[in-house]
């Protein structure tokens, strides 16, 4: 007969121990979101797929109301499907990091053409989709289908960072501090779990200046024991983002129509639609070579002031030349009126490019 191994036996006693607190919190302290399932309530794996998607790098305060309003649209996996892409990037635009919606709605289409109109219920199948990757695949699985899986967001990496005093540097830690974090998660309420997670890390075990003594498993975390909760994750130090310049041309005709042309469907802002902009270098265009990377002749005149939008790897400011067309040059692009640019699949920029030139 096998011998039980105390050893194994205190792991799992402590990790039941640490679940059941955190558990015991979150069942008082839940946050109320618009995609998460009330107590006893089965979750909706197409309502936690489009919340985890449109949460990618972006806050909850910012994702909430485009998350009612896409809903609001799209209430199903076949509706989505049939949409179009521009309408997904229209209804996306603001929210950002567009390769998100293009993924969606690709992988919209591969669930109803090839899966019937079901979505994975594992982490492992849910990551041949596109856009979706370790992170969302577990969170998506826990959450919606109970899959036992640790899903490791930002807020949950910094909780099992201090928990575990974990000190290798992230993100490239983040795969072993997972595996740390695996046997915690309890067989009954993996989405709860998760959740958990995310809310204490949001409310109680901040970046800076957390609230450990509010923390319902702070008598477990080896930070605290060990006076490194303000040191830690360690990340790796973040890199000055370089400034890029350049010019964009807004094209107006006699009923106040926009020129705009679409970005190529790979790289930044792909697909998009975007007035015609000049090449962007380390300082901005002269006047002469600006004009002769304009799409069309004409009496161009550059606005006063520029425009700033950050992205996540540099700083880009443009310049905005002007020009009214009596008759429309003849061009590849679409002239879209005011009513329509409303709803058009353009970027926050390049809105605020249209603004400033207009305004």
């Amino acid at each position: 007969m096998a011998i039980p191994n105390p050893a194994n036996h205190r792991r799992r006693s402590g990790a039941k121990a640490r679940a059941d607190a955190l558990l015991a919190w979150y069942d008082v302290n839940r946050r109320e979101l618009p995609w998460r399932a009330k107590p006893g309530e089965p979750s909706d794996p197409y309502r936690v797929w489009i919340s985890e998607i449109m949460l990618q790098q972006t806050t909850v305060a910012a994702v909430a109301p485009y998350y009612g309003e896409f809903l609001a649209r799209w209430p199903d996996l076949h509706r989505l499907s049939c949409a179009s892409q521009d309408a997904v990037l229209g209804a996306w635009a603001g929210l950002g990091y567009y390769s998100r919606a293009r993924n969606l709605h690709r992988a919209a289409q591969i669930l109803v053409t090839e899966r019937r109109g079901i979505i994975p219920q594992t982490a492992a199948e849910l990551r041949k989709l596109p856009g979706i990757g370790a992170y969302t695949s577990a969170a998506i699985a826990a959450i919606a289908f109970g899959e036992r899986v640790a899903a490791m967001d930002a807020n949950a990496v910094r909780v099992a960072a201090r928990l575990f005093a974990f000190d290798e540097k992230l993100p490239e830690g983040k795969t072993k501090l997972g595996l740390l974090m695996q046997p915690l998660v309890p067989a009954s309420r993996p989405g709860d779990f998760a959740q958990a997670l995310m809310d204490l890390g949001s409310a109680i075990c901040l970046p800076k200046k957390p609230h450990c003594s509010e923390c319902p498993i702070a008598r477990f975390c080896q930070a605290r024991r060990r006076n490194l909760v303000d040191t830690l994750p360690r990340k790796e130090i973040e890199r000055p983002r370089p400034l890029k310049r350049g010019a964009a041309f807004i094209a107006v005709d006699g009923i106040g129509s926009v020129y705009l042309v679409r970005r190529p469907e790979n790289g930044l802002l792909g697909g998009m639609l975007q007035p015609p902009l000049g090449k962007w270098r380390a300082g901005f265009p002269n006047r002469q070579t600006a004009l002769a990377e304009a799409p069309f002749s004409g009496d161009w005149r550059r606005k006063p002031g520029l425009v700033r939008h950050g992205f996540t790897h540099f700083e880009l400011d443009i310049h905005a030349y002007v020009a009214r067309f009596h008759d429309r040059p003849n061009g590849e692009g679409l002239w879209l009126n005011q009513v329509e640019l409303k709803s058009a699949a353009l970027p926050t920029v390049m809105r605020k490019v249209i603004a400033h030139a207009l305004g």
